[in-house]
């Protein structure tokens, strides 16, 4: 069938007429459009057949007259459907003109119809396999499938689920299954063949890579024959001279004497070294004996290389190696890792005075003449001491604070060693009597400056906070060693500050307050252990200081863990007697209900008070409870 059917009526002969009618032509397009075009310009949508039709005029007999005008179709009614069978061509067979039973209704027309011109109904032929695909059509109508400027429609059956589907139909979707495991790492003997192979051809490009010139391995004018065999049975055999290895080796002047030269037969001579550790190494190590520049050949290499060669050189007694060697490491930059084995292999050669002495000055202090030694035993830490110094006493604050970080992470890490080592702490480490040195110093300054502020001399309020905060940091570093309960009964004796606390403006004292919160939140995790006496003494000393500058701290300190020093706070009081536990709670109780924000919330504290003083525990007497309540001045 073509792209659209053609359906052309005419009424019967009449008579000849002074001026002839117009014939009327109608066409009827299957797709992509469903409407009805006429010859004069008009346009409608087609009825469906299936909906019951409105009442239109019967068609005119055959024998009556033709209308003085144009005949047009009665517009329909909305909404209007169209129910076509979308069916494939048919053969050419198959005539669209075959007599068939038909359906008729006015003002409208099918693909394939038959006008009959008696009655000027149309016949349709009959497809009733095609009648199940009139559904389909109009799906496709109502979804937009027939008009050119739609998107077209998502095929559901091919698309992917969406998670929402997944999750509505969990019970539909079985788990995927899950991926093979990866294979298994070949075996060790699977392995070692290649692991040959690749050793074979780095032994190879260095045989291979001699100058012009170069008798290294040179078969037409050596005169020993040398086996190189490893522990895992690798063997490499060399050809190489006598002369040469006798003189720059002493262990092969041994081995290879003269008397052992007039005990061989033939040329070349046959030698074997077996449980080698390295052959690549090992040949690396001979064909520096035919190098005439040493130090330039051991450029190329890097310091793993290098230390390879130094010690099969120290083994084998090659003087020209080791030096070479030894050059190399004085002059090359190490690595971090890189470091710890060149001081370990040179402390293991034990190469006396070859040159390692001045290897092992870069990484060690204990390398020189006794009276050095004696010079540099406490070098280590007064030179710690001096750091310290400067960072308490810089003047750009920026700098301070990463200097502080950095000293600190040097002191972790030297502390960290030296308990490893489990020796004395004399030469290395910063001892107890120098950290409380310095936080004398920064104490007392803190004390003379705080004092003329209470007294209105704000001129060096500005250096109460700096020495507050290296207290703060050296306390930090005490803590991290386990040396602070001497500075707790040192700062809870501090009355005096205490008592002109109210009179330094609020600005310019609350850094003090956060010396104390670094206390109670040492107490509270256990890391400083006290008596009970210092406990009573630093609350009864530095609560209601702490309580007036919380608010201050809270706003003014970035970085500032609130709960972290209100849990510290309530621990520390939980730390004490049930009365004095009571006693500062209940007052705690009426200040923060009149301060909100501005006081420390140490309700779980609280709570746990009030389980300790009035649940009674299995199995103890039942007393009657003792509430005293203080009245808050």
């Amino acid at each position: 069938m073509a792209a659209s059917a053609h359906l052309k009526t005419q009424s019967e002969p009449h008579p000849p007429r002074s001026k002839r009618r117009k014939r009327r032509e109608t066409t009827i397009p299957t797709f992509p459009y469903p409407h009805v075009v006429s010859s004069d310009g008009g346009a409608w949508c087609c009825a469906a057949s299936s909906r019951p039709h409105h009442h239109h005029p019967p068609p005119l007999p055959a024998s009556s007259a033709s209308p003085p005008y144009p005949r047009r179709p009665p517009p329909l009614p909305p909404p209007l459907e169209l129910e076509l069978a979308l069916a494939e061509e048919p053969s050419p067979s198959t005539s669209h003109h075959s007599p068939s039973p038909a359906r008729s209704s006015p003002g409208w027309a099918s693909p394939g119809a038959t006008m009959d011109t008696a009655t000027g109904t149309a016949a349709f032929p009959a497809h009733p396999s095609c009648l199940p695909c009139y559904s389909k059509f109009n799906s496709a109508l109502n979804a937009g499938l027939l008009n050119p400027m739609s998107p077209p429609p998502l095929d559901k059956t091919r698309s992917s689920p969406t998670l929402f589907d997944m999750m509505a139909n969990e019970q539909e979707y079985q788990p995927r299954a899950s991926l093979p495991p990866p294979p298994p790492p070949p075996p060790a003997d699977r392995a070692a063949p290649f692991q040959e192979l690749m050793l074979h051809e780095r032994i190879a490009e260095i045989l291979g890579s001699c100058s012009p010139g170069n008798q290294f391995n040179d078969p037409d004018s050596s005169d020993v024959r040398l086996t190189l065999s490893s522990k895992d049975g690798l063997s490499v055999s060399l050809n190489v001279h006598h002369h040469i290895l006798v003189a720059h080796s002493r262990f092969f002047a041994a081995k290879l004497s003269d008397r052992w030269s007039r005990q061989q037969h033939s040329l070349p001579h046959i030698v074997e070294i077996s449980d080698c550790d390295d052959v690549e190494v090992y040949i690396e190590t001979l064909r520096l004996m035919y190098c005439n520049d040493l130090r330039r050949r051991l450029m190329r290499e890097d310091v793993s290389k290098v230390l390879g060669i130094l010690k099969i050189s120290a083994a084998i007694e090659f003087d020209a190696g080791v030096l070479s060697c030894l050059e190399y490491l004085e002059a090359a930059p190490w690595g971090e890792d890189e470091e710890e084995k060149v001081a370990s292999l040179l402390f293991q050669l034990q190469l006396g005075s070859s040159g390692a002495g001045e290897v092992l000055k870069r990484v060690s202090l204990e390398v020189g003449p006794s009276s050095a030694n004696e010079a540099n035993s406490n070098g280590g830490q007064e030179i710690l001491v001096r750091l310290l110094q400067v960072v308490l006493e810089g003047k750009d604050e920026k700098a301070r604070r990463e200097m502080k970080g950095l000293v600190s992470k040097m002191l972790r890490e030297n502390s960290a060693s030296y308990g490893r080592g489990g020796g004395c702490a004399s030469g290395g480490d910063l001892s107890k009597e120098s950290l409380y040195s310095a936080c004398d110093g920064c104490l007392r300054l803190l004390r003379h400056h705080f004092l003329c502020a209470a007294a209105a001399d704000l001129s060096e309020a500005a250096q109460i906070a700096r020495q507050a905060d290296n207290l703060h940091w050296l306390l930090d570093i005490l803590i991290d060693r386990q040396m602070a309960d001497e500075f707790l009964r040192t700062w809870a004796g501090q009355a005096e500050l205490s008592e002109a606390h109210s009179k330094v403006p609020a600005i310019h004292r609350y850094e003090v307050s956060r010396v104390t919160a670094r206390l109670f939140v040492g107490v509270g995790k256990g890391q400083i252990l006290v008596s009970k006496e210092a406990r009573c003494l630093l609350l009864s000393t530095w609560l209601e200081p702490f309580y007036e500058d919380f608010g201050w701290m809270r706003r003014a300190c970035k970085g500032l863990d609130r709960h972290l020093m209100e849990d510290g706070l309530a621990n520390t009081i939980l730390t004490l007697p049930l009365a004095m536990q009571q006693e500062i709670l209940l007052a705690w109780f009426e200040r923060f209900l009149n301060s909100g924000d501005d006081c420390p919330n140490i309700q779980r504290g609280f709570e746990v008070w009030w389980r300790r003083a009035f649940w009674r525990r299995n199995g103890e007497p039942e007393q009657p409870p003792q509430l005293r309540i203080a009245a808050a001045v």
